[in-house]
């Protein structure tokens, strides 16, 4: 397995430290703060710590407080529910002794029912498009440098925009992106869950700065997330090409608002998301 995505893997494999309590480890990925999608993937796995024989279908978190990325972070597990055919979970995450994120996770048993989903955007596949980390590194000489460093560090997977990643003026807030891990990595269905909320905290909001024509790159605007919901519907494995079908319906009161579609290669719908987040111009 290539090296960037073991340690990715590793960070999802947390201590145990009691019955319901789990430690994680932190990693700077060029951002001022714990990345977002670290803690969201890390709690979701020590959720699913302790659930056996059914598969997480729904999470909403809530971003408190900003995370060290010095330190651990400290999971702990609320076992809410267990039913027949449901279980909730609650997860608190703490650093130095205070909470920076909670959130509720609904898992379910494999079940049949009535079966429907809207039809994947129609856009150009990933091989015709190029790497976006590339042609955003492209305008490192226009970054502040906390956007530099953020863009300078290598990752474990590829993103390709449809849509130009230049900044411009004012425009739909609609972007398509396709995204997966550069290496394989094992056929664990809670891994691949784990790992796709850890990447959808990925530029789900910039697309609210759109139809502003701000541009997140280049420091002309702030953002920090403020809450995030995902909804697991079908499988999926994050190895493989996904495109992530993102609209922004409304930004104010310096908040915006994110809304995602995660369709794989066949045209399924295996996951959706929405996310507010702080959304502040810098002068």
């Amino acid at each position: 397995m290539n090296k960037l995505l073991a340690d990715l893997v590793r960070l999802l494999e947390l201590e145990r430290l009691e019955h319901n309590l789990f430690r994680g480890e932190s990693r700077d990925i060029g951002s001022p703060q714990v990345f977002g999608g670290q803690v969201l993937g890390q709690a979701l796995k020590a959720a699913c710590g302790t659930v056996e024989d059914r598969q997480v279908h729904s999470l909403h978190a809530y971003f408190l407080r900003r995370g060290d990325f010095n330190a651990p972070i400290v999971y702990e597990v609320d076992r809410s529910r267990d039913g027949k055919g449901f279980t909730n979970r609650r997860v608190v995450a703490i650093q130095h002794g205070q909470q920076i994120f909670h959130m509720s996770a609904s898992f379910q048993v494999e079940d049949d029912g009535p079966d429907h989903q809207v039809v994947a955007p129609d856009v150009t596949p990933p091989e015709r498009l190029p790497d976006m980390t590339a042609e955003e590194r492209k305008h490192l000489d226009r970054m502040p440098a906390e956007r530099r460093r953020f863009w300078s560090l290598e990752r474990p997977f590829e993103y390709r925009s449809v849509e130009p990643v230049e900044p411009g003026g004012p425009r739909p807030g609609v972007r398509h992106l396709w995204f997966r891990l550069i290496d394989r990595c094992p056929d664990d269905p809670v891994l691949h869950r784990c790992l796709l909320a850890y990447m959808s905290d990925y530029h789900l909001l910039e697309t609210a700065t759109l139809p502003h024509g701000l541009s997140f790159s280049s420091g002309d605007v702030m953002l920090a997330s403020i809450d995030h919901g995902m909804w697991f519907h079908r499988p999926l494995r994050v190895d493989e090409w996904l495109l992530y079908a993102l609209v922004s319906p409304s930004s104010s009161g310096s908040r915006g608002l994110a809304f995602g579609r995660i369709f794989d290669r066949q045209g399924r719908l295996v996951a959706s998301t929405a996310q507010e987040g702080l959304m502040r111009t810098r002068s």
